[in-house]
């Protein structure tokens, strides 16, 4: 019987990888994470737990739970709603990490379940006894499709044995709490983090096709930023493969290599006879490497993001646009040197080396901790391989765990690193429930409580169960953490807008300032109204006096005066006051007068002098002139 096209053209892709593979012998690195028992005494202790290939691992961080393990649905291949189990904490309670048994489903679809029940993470406990392996994604389906992106939660495998203990643990009735920790999954040996990205430029293998271009489309920004201020060093690559040398002249060599069988890529569509062939990959992916090249020689490395991206929109298979044209438009388009990319990739016809894809070839071997990539797309960061979901927030926590505490660049401490843990009860730490203002501050580290910078003014406090806003600006926050009352309108704060920072009750209250002011009754405590014909009434930090019949109160000197008094006072005041300007005026009036008639008879009587006597300031006037004559 024969097998239908499409799975004949599959089974000879796999025969032929399979062959074009055997010769080397793949070294494959399992990534772990530390996982501690802390309770209870007699299986406290830590061990090594494989960290999961889907999902996000908390790089850099860590987590603690506590260990349950269902009755019903053991391997978690079925919901848990169809068991009425649930895995939500209570309030106050630590979040539960699901055990579950190995086998009868993917490792995905175990995550998957425990998820939405409620789980905080997953382990899986092997089945039998061997060397912890990595749990990986399941090949693309539809049914995984719908899943496999939405897992956000950790996981991992844990060995057959350390699971038993769990179990019995956990049957005698124990608390079993653990702690998994992933900050020494990847080493920080210096201030700049290298990392790697494996990737294809084919955009038609499915979910992890999807899930790459759309992480590259994401991460473009926090790379460029990274890179640019000289915190990472980022190299893309690209795998290839080579056609043994007794193929070469086969179709399907022919179809996915270059270079006679070299350098090969799996046909797209997996059929080797319609839409796009192996080597159109190839082509692109050396392509791809090369506008790196000469993107890192003008110092603007970051521009393959830009290529890559574009590409990606302009040049898809399934709108037919991936070809050189569309690609040369998307080179002309970023200013990049065509002449350089065109010597680069060299001649694909030619039966010799490339040295680009030569030299990518070679660094798929690993090297020192580094397993061989044989995983598509695969990350390695400071030369330790990424395990987990390929998505913005998740990369940039174990590229930031890739440097020392305290020199991690700020977009590590940004929201596109949240843990979360501070969406859950605040994360235990302080927070004021009148402006929802907390110290809980999301890390890719975890959670840390410390006070608030809040428009500019700082809150002080030990983060936990305090934070009190401090300095000039305070009272606008809050009040500045001090009592504060309205009524009919009116609002009394004990805040005082000083440096201090000290709560003080208003004029017209005492208290503590902070918890409570109470008002004085100023009357009850005759501190008011105290002449003979006052009367007092309380009001609300302050208090009203009237006087009886027709007196008027007047409070400075707490006294009571007639109103008929004060009126005739008053005009007699008005009069007064006239009086004295009309004074003025006529004085000043007559010192004018009296300047200027002296200066006036000043300038008379010195004319009628200057007619008999030289005066002091005018020289002597001759009354005859000497003549000489000849």
């Amino acid at each position: 019987m024969g097998f239908p096209p499409k799975l004949k053209a599959a089974i000879l892709l796999g025969i032929f990888l399979l062959i074009a593979a055997e010769p080397v012998v793949g070294r494959f690195v399992v990534e772990k994470n530390s996982l501690r028992v802390t309770s209870p005494d007699s299986i406290k202790g830590t061990h090594d737990s494989a960290i999961g290939n889907f999902g996000i691992p908390q790089y850099g961080g860590s987590m603690a739970g506590t260990v349950v393990y269902p009755k019903d649905n053991k391997s978690g291949c079925k919901k848990f709603d169809d068991f009425g189990i649930s895995f939500k904490a209570g309030a106050g309670a630590m979040p539960n990490f699901v055990l579950l048994d190995r086998g009868e489903c993917f490792f995905a679809l175990k995550v998957w379940n425990a998820q939405n029940a409620g789980a905080a993470a997953v382990l899986v406990a092997d089945h039998i006894d061997e060397a912890l392996i990595t749990m990986d994604s399941p090949e693309a389906s539809s049914t995984a499709e719908k899943y496999m992106a939405n897992i956000t939660i950790p996981s991992a495998l844990i060995a057959k044995s350390f699971g038993e203990k769990l179990k019995e643990a956990i049957g005698r009735g124990d608390m079993v709490n653990v702690n998994l920790d992933w900050r020494e999954a990847v080493p920080h040996p210096d201030d700049r983090v290298e990392y790697e990205l494996w990737t294809n430029s084919n955009d038609e293998c499915g979910f992890k096709c999807d899930m790459l271009m759309e992480f590259v489309k994401d991460f473009k920004g926090a790379a460029q930023i990274l890179e640019k201020d000289g915190y990472t060093q980022f190299t893309p690559h690209y795998i290839t493969w080579y056609c043994p040398q007794a193929f070469t002249v086969s179709k399907q060599c022919k179809s996915q290599c270059i270079n006679r069988g070299r350098y090969c890529a799996p046909d797209p569509e997996q059929d080797f006879s319609t839409g796009y062939e192996g080597k159109d990959v190839v082509l692109e992916n050396l392509r791809q490497l090369c506008v790196f090249r000469v993107a890192n020689e003008t110092k603007k490395p970051w521009m393959w993001w830009d290529y890559v991206t574009d590409f990606q929109i302009r040049c898809p298979m399934k709108e037919k646009k991936y070809h050189k044209e569309c690609a040369e438009g998307v080179i002309k388009s970023l200013g990049l040197d065509m002449k350089k990319i065109e010597k680069c990739m060299g001649d694909p016809d030619a039966d010799s080396d490339n040295p680009v894809l030569k030299e990518e070839q070679d660094a798929q071997v690993g090297k020192g901790s580094r397993g061989d990539v044989t995983i598509l797309p695969t990350l390695v960061v400071n030369n330790r391989q990424y395990r987990g979901k390929l998505e913005k927030g998740a990369v940039l926590k174990a590229l930031c765990a890739g440097f020392e505490e305290t020199t991690e660049p700020s977009v590590c401490l940004s929201g596109d690193v949240e843990t979360n843990e501070c969406l859950d009860n605040n994360g235990g730490c302080w927070v004021d429930k009148a402006t929802n203002i907390t110290a809980c501050k999301d890390t890719f580290r975890g959670r840390v409580c410390e006070c608030p910078v809040v428009n500019g003014v700082q809150f002080k406090g030990d983060g936990y169960s305090s934070c009190v806003a401090s300095g000039p600006g305070r009272c606008k926050i809050s009040h500045g953490g001090c009592w504060h009352d309205n009524q009919n309108g009116i609002t009394f704060s004990a805040c005082v807008d000083s440096a201090d920072g000290k709560c003080t009750c208003p004029p017209g209250f005492k208290g503590d300032g902070v918890k409570s002011c109470e008002d004085i009754d100023e009357c009850a405590e005759k501190k008011a109204c105290q002449c003979p014909e006052c009367s007092c009434k309380n009001t609300w930090g302050s208090y009203e006096c009237t006087c009886s019949g027709d007196l008027l109160y007047i409070r400075d000197h707490d006294t009571c005066i007639s109103k008929m008094a004060t009126e005739v006072r008053s005009a007699w005041t008005a009069v007064w006051v006239i009086f004295i300007g009309l004074a003025m005026a006529s004085a000043g009036a007559y010192l004018v007068y009296r300047y200027r008639l002296r200066s006036y008879m000043d300038s008379e009587i010195r004319a009628i002098m200057a007619q008999y006597m030289p005066l002091d300031s005018q020289s002597e006037v001759p009354n005859h002139v000497n003549e000489d004559h000849a």
